[in-house]
C-alpha cells in the first residue's frame, strides 16, 4: 500500500509525524506500506530546516512544490496542478490530507479527479462560520473522502447531522493525532532562552479576526495588562502582529514578548505554565493534554467538547469576559475522568490499522 501525504504548513508536519512514525513501525513488522510526502510550500517556514526534521524525528518531504504567498485561488489552483503531476507519477493507493488548509483541499480535489482513495484526518470539525476559509476547505474535503478520521465524538456527530452516515464512505472515530504528538514530544521538550518566572501564563494571539481588528487587539492587551500586574504573561508574538499593536498601548513590564519559537520549546512552555490564553485551535487542545486551564480569545471554537466539559471557556476579545474568566479559573474542570476525549495517544495506530484493513 502506498500513501501520498499532502502537507502545507509546519503544524501539519508535526501532526503527520505521529502517523509517519506508526507507518515506519508497522513496516518494520513486515507490513507492505510506503509513504510519499509532498510539501506544497503553502506556508514557507524558515524554521523548517534539516535540523527541524531531525529534532522532531519527522521524515523529510519527498517533494517540495514551493507554492505560497499567493491568493487563495492562485495558490489552490497551482497546488492542484502540481499534486496531480506527483500523483500520476507515484500512483498511490491513498492520498492522505490533514485538517483544513488550501493544501488539504487541493489534495482532496486531485484524489477525487484521479479516482484515488482519500483519507481525511481531522474530519468532521465544524465552526459553523462560513466566513472562515478553513470551514469551506474542511467541508469540501469531507464530502469527497472515502474514509473520515474523526478526532472526537462531536466530529462524528457533526457528520451524522449532515447525512454523511448515509453516503458510501466510512466514518471512524480515531482520536486526535495531536495528542499522540504531544505525548511523544513531551520528553523532548526544550526550555526557551528567555526570562521565565516560576509562575506564568502562556498566551498566543495570531488569528486575523483579532490581529486585524484594532479594537479587539486593544481590548485583549488591556486585559493582559491587568493580569500582568499579578503574574508574568509570556507571549510568543509574530513580528507582523507586533506592528499591528496600537501605538498608544503601553505594555506592562510583566508581559514578556518573545519571537515565535519551535514546537519543542512551546511544549515546554505549555507543560510548565499555570494557565493558557489563546486564539489558536491547536493550543486549546494541547493545554488540555497537559491538564492546563484555558481561556480562548475567540467567539467560537471547533473543539466544543472542551467548553462542554468545563475545561475551556470562550471569551471573544472582551476585556471584561477575559478578566472574569481569569478570576474564576479555579472553577475549571480538569478531572482525570475527562482526559480521554481525544483517544489517549492511540490515534495514529487506529488510522493505519483502518487503512491496512480497508
Amino acid at each position: 500500500m502506498k500513501i501520498l501525504t499532502i502537507l502545507g504548513a509546519r503544524p501539519q508536519f508535526i501532526k503527520a509525524g505521529s502517523v509517519s512514525r506508526e507507518i515506519r513501525r508497522v513496516k518494520e513488522e513486515g507490513r507492505s506500506i510506503e509513504e510519499v510526502i509532498v510539501h506544497t510550500g503553502q506556508h514557507y517556514d524558515t524554521n523548517m530546516s534539516d535540523v527541524f526534521f531531525e529534532e522532531m524525528q519527522i521524515p523529510k518531504p519527498d517533494y517540495f512544490l514551493g507554492i505560497g504567498g499567493k491568493s487563495h485561488g492562485a495558490m489552490t489552483g497551482q497546488m492542484i496542478e502540481k499534486i496531480e503531476e506527483v500523483a500520476l507519477k507515484e500512483k498511490p493507493d491513498w492520498i492522505m490530507v490533514y485538517g483544513d488548509t488550501n493544501s488539504t483541499l487541493a489534495g482532496a480535489i486531485v484524489a477525487s479527479k484521479l479516482h484515488i482513495k482519500l483519507a481525511h484526518i481531522e474530519a468532521g470539525l465544524r465552526s459553523f462560520n462560513m466566513q472562515m476559509p478553513e470551514e469551506v476547505n474542511r467541508i469540501l474535503t469531507d464530502r469527497v473522502s472515502n474514509i473520515l478520521f474523526c478526532p472526537t465524538d462531536t466530529a462524528v456527530q457533526n457528520l451524522k447531522n449532515e447525512g454523511y452516515n448515509k453516503l458510501d464512505l466510512k466514518i471512524v472515530k480515531s482520536g486526535d493525532v495531536m495528542q499522540d504528538g504531544a505525548m511523544f514530544y513531551r520528553k523532548l521538550a526544550v526550555k526557551p532562552k528567555c526570562e521565565i518566572q516560576e509562575d506564568y501564563i502562556l498566551c498566543t494571539i495570531h488569528r486575523a479576526e483579532n490581529t486585524d481588528d484594532e479594537n479587539r487587539l486593544k481590548s485583549i492587551f488591556e486585559a493582559l495588562n491587568d493580569i500582568a500586574k499579578g503574574k508574568q504573561v509570556i507571549l510568543p508574538l509574530h513580528p507582523r502582529t507586533k506592528k499591528l499593536l496600537p501605538s498608544t498601548l503601553i505594555l506592562h513590564p510583566n508581559i514578556t514578548l518573545i519571537d515565535p519559537i519551535g514546537y519543542l520549546e512551546m511544549v515546554w512552555l505549555i507543560d510548565n505554565c499555570d494557565f493558557v490564553m489563546t486564539d489558536s485551535g491547536g493550543l486549546q487542545k494541547e493545554a488540555y493534554f497537559f491538564e492546563k486551564q484555558c481561556v480562548t480569545l475567540r467567539d467560537e471554537t471547533e473543539w466544543v467538547e472542551l467548553v462542554e466539559c468545563g475545561a475551556n471557556t470562550l471569551v471573544g476579545a472582551y476585556k471584561k469576559k477575559i478578566l472574569e474568566a481569569y478570576k474564576n479559573s479555579s472553577t475549571f474542570n480538569l478531572q482525570p475522568s475527562n482526559l480521554n476525549l481525544y483517544g489517549g495517544g492511540k490515534a495514529s495506530g487506529n488510522i493505519i490499522k483502518e487503512l491496512l484493513e480497508y
